[in-house]
């Protein structure tokens, strides 16, 4: 921690003096403790709105770095998001209470030892691009087992920790990217923010009106259309036709979207524009020198006008019209064939994707006689799982639930797409199926849950029990929220036997977990 208070005779902690660590602690050991703790209020020492600089000494679950500060009521704990041991941050208070504080990064004033800077544009969306791979898996691994210790209340993680997966793809892994435009640049280089200007790139970290010219690729995408992309920014600019405004609500470029197949190595590109002078840009003629640009690369192009001053992306925010091409690319998972349009939810890493599927299917069949049992595919989507486990099973009939209507058409024509016949696909809220389908009633082999990144609700988990399946395989994409739930569960009569983690988003803290329960003879439904 690099804090020393001014002025604390007076318990004034609202200006500060900033010290190197070196300088700290030389003096945090040579002056008595009065001098710097002054016997405060915790939670009087920040308040909200207040920048601060911090040296990170720590790693928490969720990409949190930590500081501290040594109070006579014990350590003052400061979190910052997207931050790393060894490095010195300024950053804003956002949240205050009585023994910690959280904080948005602002900016990075000194880097971790642990740091190699590479060829990469460092971006908001991947804090951790300069921290060598298998250091951010390292830390991964040890944050998210303390999350099932504080959270689940699980005492044997080391015990029933199964493996950390990699991603194959450590870089340009992405199968999708959002570019946002803005007249107000901030610029990598100087530190300046320059008014009236045309961005293309991503957000300044901490604001939401700024953006940073994307001038080199940033690692996460394909390499080709960000070395690229400087020339479609020229090519946007010599129009006349200015960048949006996000303050005022007002200007013509707002978004370019970028979809990609791994699998036919092409793009699908949406440039979001308002209304405003549209008659002064040629689409077309836009199209053509995309083709140009990237031959033979560009599946399909579109063009959204979106008026909504909300600064979001999505095309059902818009009028959108097919310039040419296609509106769709195909991607291949574990040779399944899947069409994905610009809106589809589909896997953001497909390469680690395969990965985790595998692993999931895995903790399915392991010790398991699945033949005349119904599994169960709940949260299912566009019935990937359900479709994989279709082609490993014999004898077993495959359940595919989902609330999401249109997903679950995409899910039936996607299975017979891919020839897939032995897996059912049913509209329904999970929590009521039964009610709706009670012949499944105590037919139930293994339950599969995919659940979104908020978990299950409490009472849907309750009824997910209810159904009494023997093993229940849950992936998550928020751990806290999985921890959350392995409590439940084990009080209900479930064994966690194995976890495993994936790491799906490599440069960034999310880390993607898999567990495998298994129902014990003190399986009860009327647990409290």
């Amino acid at each position: 921690m690099t804090i020393l208070v001014n002025n604390c005779f007076k318990n004034n902690y609202k200006n500060l003096i900033f010290f190197n660590q070196t300088k700290y602690n030389s003096l945090l050991y040579s002056l008595p403790p009065k001098f710097y703790l002054c016997n405060p209020k915790q939670s009087e020492m920040f308040n909200r709105g207040e920048i601060i600089e911090v040296k990170i000494t720590d790693f928490a679950f969720g990409g949190n770095g930590l500081a501290k500060i040594p109070t006579e009521n014990g350590d003052f704990v400061i979190f910052v998001e997207n931050t790393f041991p060894g490095q010195t941050v300024k950053a804003r208070v956002e949240k205050k209470r009585k023994k910690h504080a959280e904080c948005k990064l602002l900016e990075i004033i000194e880097r971790s030892p642990l740091e190699q800077l590479n060829g990469f544009q460092e971006i908001s969306g991947a804090p951790y691009l300069y921290v060598p791979v298998e250091i951010q898996e390292e830390y991964k691994t040890s944050s998210t087992k303390d999350i099932y210790r504080k959270l689940g209340n699980i005492r044997n993680v080391p015990e029933i920790f199964d493996e950390f997966i990699s991603s194959p793809l450590h870089y340009h892994y992405r199968n999708k990217m959002e570019y946002s435009f803005s007249c107000i640049e901030h610029d990598v280089y100087t530190g300046e923010e320059k008014d009236d200007a045309f961005a293309l790139g991503f957000k300044r970290r901490g604001t939401w009106w700024k953006v940073e010219n994307l001038n080199k690729p940033s690692g996460l995408f394909d390499e080709e259309f960000e070395t690229k992309l400087i020339q479609i920014r020229d090519y946007l600019k010599s129009t006349s036709l200015p960048a949006w405004h996000p303050p005022k609500k007002e200007g013509f470029f707002r978004h370019i979207v970028v979809r990609k197949s791994f699998y036919q190595n092409q793009l699908l590109i949406n440039l979001v524009t308002s209304s405003n002078d549209l008659k002064k840009f040629d689409a077309t003629a836009f199209g053509k020198f995309l083709q140009d640009l990237l031959p033979g690369k560009i599946a399909g192009f579109q063009h959204t006008i979106n008026d909504n001053v909300a600064d979001r992306a999505k095309i059902e925010n818009g009028e959108n019209t097919l310039i040419f091409g296609e509106p769709k690319v195909i991607e291949e998972l574990l040779g399944l064939k899947f069409e994905i349009s610009m809106e589809s939810f589909f896997q953001t890493n497909p390469k680690s994707a395969e990965k985790l599927y595998s692993k999931a299917l895995d903790y399915v069949f392991e010790g398991n006689d699945l033949t005349r049992k119904v599994v169960m595919d709940l949260f299912c989507g566009t019935g990937t799982i359900g479709q994989i486990l279709a082609q490993r099973a014999k004898d077993v009939r495959i359940i595919g639930v989902d609330i999401v209507e249109e997903a679950i058409e995409d899910a039936k024509l996607n299975a017979e797409r891919n020839g897939i016949k032995d897996v059912e696909f049913y509209a329904a809220d999970v929590g009521k199926f039964l009610l709706q389908y009670p012949e499944f009633e105590g037919k139930i082999g293994t339950i599969v849950l995919d659940p979104p990144r908020a978990g299950i609700a409490p009472k849907t988990l309750r009824k997910v029990i209810r159904l009494g399946a023997d093993r229940i395989v849950y992936i998550s994409c928020n751990p806290a929220t999985q921890a959350r739930d392995t409590e439940t569960l084990i009080k209900a009569g479930y064994q966690l036997e194995k976890l495993s983690f994936v790491d799906q988003f490599p440069h960034t803290s999310h880390i993607e977990a898999i567990a495998k329960f298994i129902k014990t003879e003190n399986y009860n439904t009327d647990f409290e």
